[in-house]
């Protein structure tokens, strides 16, 4: 596996080592020591969730606080997404600023997102699974968000605005600005 660092310390890109032959393909797609060594610190996964969503679906920015902020593994297994991280750590030189990374099926790229950090993607292709782990079990009370077009965060989602498909509770989620602390 290959541990990419992105702007936003603590995220990375993991490009995977695939095997293929006229059989298909094998990879890695998660090894304790090989991920703890690559991105430089101990992370225990407690919990893996899996949604499918189609074309349009918008799904964040979310986040857990306190004693129950997660960090997160994702990958798509299926189908394209844009996955994006925006750093909301007290005090981060980089707090506001955001990553995205294109995650898909074929390319099987992993995205590491840890604490202090909202989360969020966007499906690009006509449907997609998106797969992650989780180091902290979800914590309703915890839960924290953004809103996804906040003007302060200037995410690009590559994609028109008539054309997201956004749940109603993620439409009313607040700015950066008046957003629940992260910690």
């Amino acid at each position: 596996m290959k541990f990419i660092p992105t702007k936003l310390e603590g995220c990375f890109i993991i490009e995977p080592k695939i095997i293929q032959d006229d059989r298909g393909y094998f990879m890695e797609s998660f090894n304790e020591n090989t991920f703890q060594n690559g991105i430089g610190k101990q992370v225990h996964f407690v919990q893996d969730n899996q949604s499918f969503s189609s074309k349009g679906v918008l799904r964040g920015l979310h986040y857990q606080t306190g004693e129950h902020a997660q960090a997160k593994l994702v990958r798509v297994l299926q189908g394209e997404v844009l996955d994006i991280a925006v750093d909301i750590r007290p005090g981060s030189s980089t707090y506001g600023q955001h990553v995205s990374v294109v995650l898909t099926g074929e390319n099987q790229t992993q995205f590491f997102v840890p604490k202090g950090f909202a989360h969020g993607f966007l499906v690009l292709s006509e449907t997609a699974t998106f797969f992650y782990k989780c180091d902290n079990f979800y914590n309703k009370e915890s839960e924290g968000g953004l809103m996804y077009n906040d003007p302060t965060l200037n995410i690009d989602w590559q994609f028109p605005t008539s054309e997201l498909l956004i749940s109603e509770k993620d439409q009313v989620l607040p700015t950066l600005e008046n957003a629940k602390k992260v910690w």
